[in-house]
């Protein structure tokens, strides 16, 4: 019965107006932490979002894989309660707990009836301060994490992303797959398992978003009760990614029909003054799907993929511009010309006004329907934390995307992209296509 309830809650708050004003109030509780909170007493239900900034970056040296094996962990029993017995107590609950991990956080989430919150947050609090790390378990989860590792060594798409991580990142933590390698995680014991709890899960590091039938004050009591045991500290922060990569081709064989090609250069960071420019440029350029410059010229024109896109990675520690493409081995060579080409075109020239106001239209019309359901918008206030952005920004977002002006794109299109040091890294067999030397 309780878990039907919840499944209703969930309906119910999905179907709420996505047009709805998002009012967010800031929370602090006894112990300095801070949430952000939009309070909904419509129905029984809470949806609350924590993440743990340096996530798998945080990996000790040779222990590539230790948080991400960790995090999978937190689930797999605490304190008297196995692995069947917590999911025994979540169920019973009707509450439902998710850890996630990647490069710049460790990320939880929890869902529960305002009924069982108490409750709830004790079983969350167990977990996160109190995991077992049964060597059965780890065991288990070990392996399914080495079932990935070997299926992802298979996978064009992901060879193409760990050979551009490689050729970018140089030797920061990024250069790397979180997941870790066959070697180093195999290696991985359960006392680097705690190690590596004690490095990411840490007070000061904390941001936490709320959204639903909770007040201010049970917030901030919350907070205490479930967050104020960890460590004060956690490990250092690594520091900013040198980005390294040289504009040129890099061609990995792999026995395919069809090549896979991963692109890009340096991009720009989510704080910049100029990151609304840059996404309205990205829009028009590739990231916008069937009207998109490199969508029309690549596919439309040509006939030389299924897709072609280009998407602004702001990571915390590094920014990229990247993009991908597919195309038959005899054709690759001639869908990169035509992507250079493109974004040769849009330095040099910028995007038409016509351009930038259907950008602007798709920007400004998809953003509130971000915003359809509890979790959802719990998830968006934590990352406006991490960001930086101000406790107004869902109010002010469109506004800003509106102030961008066709000058404003066109000087960024000028300063961002850059033809000559676009990098792509190509897997498969690609006909007329050989490796750039390194600069």
């Amino acid at each position: 019965m309780i878990r039907l309830i919840l499944s209703f809650c969930a309906l119910v708050v999905l179907a709420l107006p996505a047009g709805a004003e998002v009012n967010i109030k800031e929370v602090k509780s006894d112990a300095g932490l801070t949430a952000w909170l939009v309070e909904d007493h419509s129905i029984p239900f809470v949806a609350l979002e924590i993440r743990f900034r340096g996530g798998a970056s945080l990996d000790a040296p040779g222990k590539r894989g230790a948080i991400n094996l960790m995090t999978g962990l937190l689930e797999e029993g605490t304190g008297e309660m196995d692995a069947r017995a917590f999911a025994r107590e979540t169920e019973a609950l009707a509450t439902s707990f998710g850890f996630d991990v990647s490069d710049d956080s460790l990320s939880v989430s929890a869902r529960f009836l305002t009924e069982n919150r108490d409750a709830s947050i004790a079983l969350l609090r167990a977990a996160l301060q109190e995991p077992r790390f049964d060597e059965q378990a780890i065991e288990r989860v070990r392996q399914q994490v080495l079932s990935g590792i070997r299926s992802e060594a298979k996978d064009p798409n992901d060879i193409a992303g760990r050979s551009f991580d490689q050729i970018a990142f140089g030797d920061h933590p990024y250069a790397s797959s979180l997941s870790g390698t066959e070697e180093s995680v195999t290696a991985l014991t359960r006392d680097d398992l705690l190690d590596a709890h004690k490095a990411v899960l840490a007070q000061d590091r904390i941001y936490i978003g709320a959204v639903g039938d909770i007040t201010p004050e049970e917030l901030a009591a919350l907070m205490d009760e479930l967050l104020s045991g960890l460590p004060e500290q956690g490990a250092p922060m690594p520091p900013m990614a040198e980005i390294t990569i040289p504009g040129g081709v890099t061609v990995v064989p792999f026995e395919t029909p069809q090549s896979v090609a991963l692109f890009g250069h340096v991009g720009i960071p989510l704080e910049h003054p100029d990151y609304f420019a840059a996404t309205l440029l990205n829009q028009i350029l590739g990231g916008g799907g069937f009207e998109s410059r490199l969508m029309e010229e690549v596919r439309e024109k040509r006939g030389l993929t299924y897709g072609v896109y280009s998407y602004l990675v702001p990571k915390d520690l590094a920014a990229t511009y990247l993009g991908s493409v597919s195309s038959a081995n005899d054709r690759i060579a001639q869908a990169i010309e035509v992507i250079r080409a493109e974004w040769s075109k849009a330095a040099a020239e910028g995007v038409t006004q016509a351009e930038l106001d259907d950008a602007k239209t798709y920007m400004t019309g998809a953003y509130p329907l971000r915003f359809d359901g509890n979790g959802p918008i719990a998830q968006i206030m934590v990352g406006m934390q991490m960001s930086g952005l101000p406790i107004d920004y869902i109010a002010t977002r469109n506004d800003r995307v509106e102030a961008v002006t066709l000058d404003d794109v066109k000087r960024v299109a000028g300063e961002l992209l850059d033809p000559d040091g676009l990098h792509f890294v190509v897997v498969g067999q690609p006909a007329g296509l050989e490796s750039t030397p390194a600069n």
